[in-house]
Formats: structure tokens, C-alpha cells, sequence
């Protein structure tokens, strides 16, 4: 049977379409890659590589064989690497970054919580409500709450966070409560000038996604302002759940329209492309995901 580091040159080889390219990948002479793929020719009876004088090409038996060990090489090295991680204390510097309302009531207690743990982690968090380009932004992992488009980046679900609709009881009680989003175009709705999409709402009605479209009287960059002006009573606003919960749990705002929320926004901790994330980040998001669903997130 080969040896594995002949099977991870294999597979660079055929992935990086060059023995030279493959030698750089992989820290290795060219010689030395040279001799593993004969190894790997040798050991399975079969000629695995074209060679030309321009390029390196898969032959079919390349290919099938590479489609086969592939995952296998890249698991044994992500179990190899787990009980490196485990063995080893984090240290260094954890750069993290989150939206500004989610940092401060929810990462920063955890991250207290996380270097009580290790203590050799230095955290830097950065509080942004614009979504970072991660791999030009020098973090280490960020969390997001949205629905993620394609990405190369690896993600883990946290937990799912609702989007509701709130006022105060001193609105509800001037101008009644809607009982249908569509009624919502006769209330004073608030808003955020930066979101994507002011002035629209999302609903399911009658089990599809819509969007209705809101107007008012008050707008604000920032999400603190806006709940500001609903608790004082001068209209409505739709955020995360989240967000509100205390004023809620208090009785400073109410929910209303609940038969017409969309389904949960998920929230999930994003990390460069490596399957073989450092230590210090592995054990941050395994604490992290924890934590929120104590929290009931």
C-alpha cells in the first residue's frame, strides 16, 4: 500500500497540474515528487499521470483513482491535525469580527469566558455592521447573521435569529395594532437609511415570501436611533428578535404580527477556505455555538 505522503503528492499533482507546482505546494524537492508519484504507479500497477513536455494530465485510471482517495487523504489529515489541536494549548492572537449590537451583549461575555479557558489568546474584536471580504480583511473568523451566498469560506450554523415586527404599548394604544402586513401602510413605520432595502418589510402570506413596502415619518443610520424613537412611541419597526429581547421581556416594546414572520435568519461563524483551521479558532466556535444555544439562539 502507498504511503500516505505519496498519496497526498498524488493528489497535488493531479490538482495542481504541474510536478513543480506540486513540489512548491507541498515543500518538497522536485525529486522527491517525482519518486512518490512512481511510487504510487508502482504500488497500484498502472500508469496514473501522462507526462508531456508542457503539462501533466490524469489518464482515466488517474482520474478515478484520484476521485477516490481524495476525501480519504484530505480526512486522515483533518483527524491528524484534531489531535494535534487537542494536544496543544491556543495561543497567539483570535481576530474577530461580528455586527455592533451582537458583539457587545453576546461575544463579549463569551470571549471572557473563552480566554478564562486560554489564557494565551489575545482577542481583537471588530465591530462592523458591513459585511468584511474575510480573506483581504486580516480576521481570523467573522459571524454573520444572514443567509449565506456561495462562498469558498467554511461556515458553521450557530442557531437561527426571528425577524419581527414591535412597537410600543403607547402607540398600539393612539393608533391600534395591525392585524394584517398589509395594514401596514396606514401606521408610521421607522427605518435604517443604510439597509440594503429600507422601507421593505419581508412576510409570508399565505405561505409564500413578500415583501411589503413601508413608509414613515422618521428614519436613522443607525439601529440604536430607530429603537429609540419606537419606544418613545412614534411608530413601528421590524429587526431581529434579538435585538429587542430585554425590551420586550420588559414590557417597553410588543411583538405583533407573529403569524407572518419569515422563517428564522441563521447566524453563522465563517473562516477562511482551510479545513484545518488553527486551534485557537476551532475552540472559539466550539464554545461560541455552545454558548448561543444556552442562550436560545
Amino acid at each position: 500500500m502507498a504511503r500516505l505522503t505519496d498519496l497526498e503528492t498524488f493528489v497535488a499533482i493531479v490538482e495542481s497540474g504541474s510536478l513543480t507546482e506540486a513540489a512548491r505546494r507541498l515543500g518538497r524537492s522536485l525529486q522527491s515528487v517525482s519518486r512518490s508519484l512512481n511510487a504510487v504507479e508502482a504500488d497500484v500497477g498502472a500508469k496514473l499521470i501522462h507526462r508531456t513536455t508542457r503539462q501533466l494530465t490524469p489518464s482515466e485510471a488517474g482520474t478515478g483513482f484520484y476521485n477516490r482517495i481524495k476525501l480519504a487523504v484530505a480526512e486522515i489529515n483533518e483527524a491528524t491535525q484534531d489531535v494535534s489541536n487537542s494536544r496543544s494549548e491556543p495561543s497567539g492572537v483570535l481576530r474577530i469580527g461580528a455586527p455592533v449590537l451582537f458583539g457587545p451583549d453576546y461575544l463579549v461575555p463569551i470571549i471572557r469566558d473563552y480566554q478564562a479557558l486560554y489564557p494565551r489568546v489575545e482577542v481583537d474584536l471588530q465591530l462592523a455592521d458591513t459585511f468584511v471580504d474575510l480573506p483581504i480583511s486580516g480576521l481570523d473568523l467573522v459571524v454573520r447573521i444572514a443567509h449565506l451566498p456561495d462562498s469558498s469560506l467554511q461556515s458553521r450554523q450557530l442557531g437561527a435569529l426571528r425577524l419581527v415586527v414591535f412597537g410600543a404599548p403607547s402607540y398600539f394604544a393612539r393608533h391600534g395594532r395591525p392585524q394584517h402586513p398589509k395594514e401596514l401602510s396606514g401606521h408610521n413605520c421607522l427605518v435604517r437609511s443604510v439597509d440594503a432595502q429600507p422601507g421593505k418589510w419581508a412576510f409570508m402570506i399565505d405561505g409564500r415570501p413578500k415583501t411589503i413596502a413601508v413608509n414613515g415619518s422618521f428614519r436613522a443610520n443607525t439601529t440604536k436611533a430607530v429603537y429609540a424613537a419606537v419606544t418613545a412611541g412614534m411608530g413601528l419597526a421590524c429587526s431581529p428578535l434579538w435585538q429587542i429581547r430585554d425590551l420586550v421581556a420588559d414590557g417597553a416594546l410588543e411583538l405583533i404580527l407573529e403569524d407572518y414572520e419569515v422563517k428564522p435568519v441563521p447566524i453563522h461563524a465563517l473562516w477562511q477556505e482551510n479545513r484545518m483551521a488553527p486551534a485557537k479558532i476551532r475552540k472559539f466556535i466550539d464554545l461560541l455555538s455552545a454558548k448561543l444555544k444556552l442562550r436560545g439562539l
